[in-house]
């Protein structure tokens, strides 16, 4: 975008957001005034992201965008986990050495990011450069009797950890009585519920020294050790998948505990997304490649329709979901387009941007943020129709403020001023080819011809352009 909008926090009201420990909406508590330091759960390299990894960096890339944009100073640090038993079971089953598809899993990982405009973290460990300081963790939990080692491997000792359970709200007793971690191995464990921390290595397994024998660390210390490294003591929020609240986060939670750290102070999650209704998972066979959609569709339309649902909702991705929010994209581009020259040295209206702030301040609510975008689009598509281009300008300030705040991109360059309803066409047409609806193409085609457009196709996509 040609220029910034970026607000003083004395601006705002306070920010408040749901922190999933306290079941509520909380107060934003800053370690360091002026200052938000972040970690989110980043992915296991082992398969190329699907929609539902999609959402969860959509989600925090715009709660980072929007938290820098009042003016706060963020660290935004997201890790790769490249050790894990998921990466280890695909190199055996291909016969490929895990360590080469972490490497290529990873690189198509930045890929996706790119594509979707996902801005990179500022801190990217990966767990193999940490492995060292994993030992060290689990060495000082083993060394006060916190964790014990057995035949394959380290466990931490749930039982001594005081509110195990809290990000699952269920004591202990509830959360073994009701599976557990599910994921329970190996039978020397003191308890159901511990984890592990290190396992040892079977043949041909990837391993790291350790005083317990050549291993690996489990995947909760993983983190631990990273987000306490590059965030310190009491961190700001800590954040993730809904799917990540137990066990991860909470055996994450658990070690810090233990060790006598200080933790994250909030943690948030974001919902699933659902595929007919369902949620998005392998199991279910349901989940879709975020590649192929970023394809498929406008990249910046997936990031419309996460905007338009809240957050910890679920989201429903379909093929009618990503036409809607492309078609309004066209609405956007083309406000954009006929506000172009009249935005520049405008500022946005003060009480407009506050009443967005408010709105996103109040837990990040992003659907009512788009309402109030839409409304302005609309308001100054009236404004420019009757004349009135000095109260347009400042529309055009505030739809640009608002997509700089949401890092939603517009498409503003180039061709003749087309009205939104026009694009909207190209949209559909667009979408009945790619469903071989070839006679409703053919329809809009012609359509459009009758009204004066002429409609050209190229490998780029179509274009439109007055006859």
């Amino acid at each position: 975008m040609p220029r910034q909008c970026r607000l003083a926090p004395t601006l705002s009201p306070m920010i408040r957001l749901y922190d999933t420990a306290q079941q509520k909406v909380v107060p934003l508590e800053l370690r360091d005034p002026g200052k938000v330091s972040m970690y989110v759960c980043g992915p296991t390299v082992y398969a190329p992201p699907h929609i539902g990894h999609g959402r969860m960096v959509l989600v925090f890339d715009v709660v980072r965008r929007y938290l820098e944009w009042t003016g706060l100073d963020v660290t935004f640090v997201s890790n790769i986990t490249d050790i894990d038993d998921s990466i280890i079971d695909r190199g055996a089953a291909e016969g490929r050495d895990p360590a080469e598809i972490a490497v290529k899993c990873e690189n198509i990982w930045w890929k996706a990011m790119d594509m979707i405009d996902v801005r990179r973290p500022d801190h990217t460990p990966r767990a193999t450069e940490y492995v060292e300081q994993m030992v060290v963790l689990i060495a000082r939990l083993v060394d006060e009797g916190k964790a014990y080692a057995t035949s394959d491997g380290v466990y931490l000792s749930v039982e001594q950890v005081p509110g195990y359970g809290l990000l699952a709200h269920q004591s202990l007793d509830q959360l073994i009585e009701g599976g557990g971690d599910r994921a329970i191995v190996g039978n020397e464990k003191q308890h159901p519920g511990d984890f592990a921390l290190w396992k040892l290595a079977k043949p041909g397994e990837p391993e790291w020294p350790s005083p317990w024998g050549a291993g690996r660390p489990g995947w909760h210390t993983e983190c631990v050790v990273m987000s306490l490294d590059l965030l310190g003591e009491g961190f700001d929020i800590h954040s993730g998948g809904l799917d990540l609240t137990f066990p991860h986060h909470e055996n994450e939670r658990a070690q810090a505990i233990a060790d006598g750290k200080t933790f994250c102070t909030h943690w948030m999650h974001n919902g699933f997304v659902e595929m007919g209704g369902e949620k998005m998972s392998k199991s279910l066979g349901n989940v879709k490649n975020l590649l192929d959609l970023a394809e498929q569709y406008d990249p910046r339309a997936y990031r419309l329709l996460v905007l338009q649902s809240h957050y910890r909702s679920p989201i429903e991705v379909t093929d009618t979901t990503m036409v809607e929010r492309g078609v309004a994209l066209g609405r956007l581009d083309t406000f954009a387009r006929r506000t172009e020259e009249l935005v520049e040295g405008v500022s946005p209206d003060a009480e407009l941007i506050k009443q967005f702030r408010d709105v996103m301040d109040n837990d990040f609510d992003t659907p009512g943020g788009v309402d109030i975008l839409f409304r302005q689009v609309r308001e100054g598509n009236t404004l420019l129709d009757s004349g009135n281009e000095a109260e347009a300008a400042v529309i055009g300030a505030n739809v640009r403020a608002i997509c700089e705040a949401f890092g939603l991109r517009l498409e503003i360059g180039g061709g003749d001023d087309v009205p939104a309803e026009i694009l909207a066409l190209v949209a559909e047409r667009t979408e009945a080819k790619k469903g071989k609806d070839f006679a409703r193409a053919d329809e809009i085609r012609d359509q459009l011809t009758a009204d004066g457009w002429v409609i050209e196709d190229s490998a780029d996509g179509a274009t439109v352009r007055k006859a």
